[in-house]
């Protein structure tokens, strides 16, 4: 007998992951101590793919052990340039093309003299032009679980499809994860409004600043305690100083971080995510899932971009 990753007895695991969120490109640029203001800055330039969403569902993928899907929208310049990246890593792409709207774009900003932080530049482009028509319930066929990514929250026609695929699955009874994405956008909704429109979801993935930004708490375990209230299961990254797990109130587990010497730390909470949900696929406990979560965030940091290496 194994656990469904929220502590109820199951027999087997199985099935497949859904994430939908965004598919992004990044183009990061590492240099050392402050930008130099009008003038210029020498830097490393690299474009590579990225999104969230994207990242979560490679990760998730890398292990091998369950198919992974996921369900975004790019724009017609790179539409086959993602796909082939998404595959290589043993994701299905399932994108959407905008006939409109070019595909999403972050300037990924990385001081390389201050362990390795990164500021970013958004322009979300087709990725939050994801919307309901863009859903359909057989989707969820052969699906266990389904990741939602929290920049799905921060545009109207996203936010319609939130509501669709919580509604769906819901009726299938799939278990659904979400991360709250980004600090800085959760402001500028509203915490009361984005806690509105995560109801239904099974377990909640937020960063450290997220945590606490959400329930108003300084303290991270506090944050995360008061959020499992509302989430049955609350897993709080906090980079490295690992992740804390909250049920009912309560944190009843902290789960230390791996030793890492950072180079980019551009996608380490969604590498964290993706072997997190993974894990949680193979029937492990959210401990033990987090402990994989701690490992890929670990190696994501030493790492170039938000995604895993290729398999060989």
């Amino acid at each position: 007998m194994t656990t469904d990753g929220l502590g109820t007895v199951s027999a087997v695991g199985g099935g497949a992951l859904l994430v939908v969120g965004d598919v992004i490109t990044d183009v990061v640029a590492r240099h050392r101590g402050p930008l130099a203001a009008g003038t210029d800055t020498a830097a490393a330039i690299r474009t590579v793919p990225g999104g969230a969403g994207a990242n979560v569902a490679c990760w998730a993928a890398r292990g091998g052990g369950a198919e992974v899907r996921l369900l975004g929208r790019v724009g017609a310049d790179a539409d086959a340039w993602h796909k082939r990246e998404l595959a290589a890593c043993g994701v299905r792409p399932q994108l959407v093309v905008d006939p409109e709207a070019p595909t999403g774009t972050v300037i990924c900003l990385v001081d390389t003299g201050q362990a390795a932080e990164r500021t970013f530049l958004t322009d979300s482009g087709a990725a939050l032009r994801l919307g309901p028509d863009d859903w359909s319930d057989a989707l969820l066929d052969g699906v266990a679980r389904l990741h939602l990514s929290g920049y799905l929250l921060f545009s109207e026609p996203s936010r319609a499809l939130v509501a669709v695929a919580l509604e769906s699955a819901s009726a299938r009874g799939v278990r659904v994860s979400l991360d709250p994405a980004s600090a800085g956008f959760l402001r500028e909704m509203g915490v009361d409004r984005f806690l509105s429109l995560v109801e239904g979801v099974d377990v909640l993935l937020p960063s450290r600043d997220e945590a606490c930004l959400l329930t108003g708490l300084p303290d991270v375990a506090d944050a995360a305690a008061k959020l499992s209230r509302q989430v049955p299961l609350v897993v709080a990254k906090q980079g490295a100083r690992g992740a804390l797990i909250a049920r009912s109130g309560t944190v009843c587990a902290h789960v230390p971080a791996v030793a890492a010497t950072p180079r980019d730390t551009t996608g380490a909470g969604d590498a964290f995510t993706g072997a997190f949900l993974a894990a949680l696929l193979a029937c492990a406990t959210p401990e033990d899932a987090a402990a994989e979560g701690c490992r890929a965030g670990a190696l994501a940091v030493e790492r170039v971009g938000g995604r895993p290496p290729l398999p060989e």
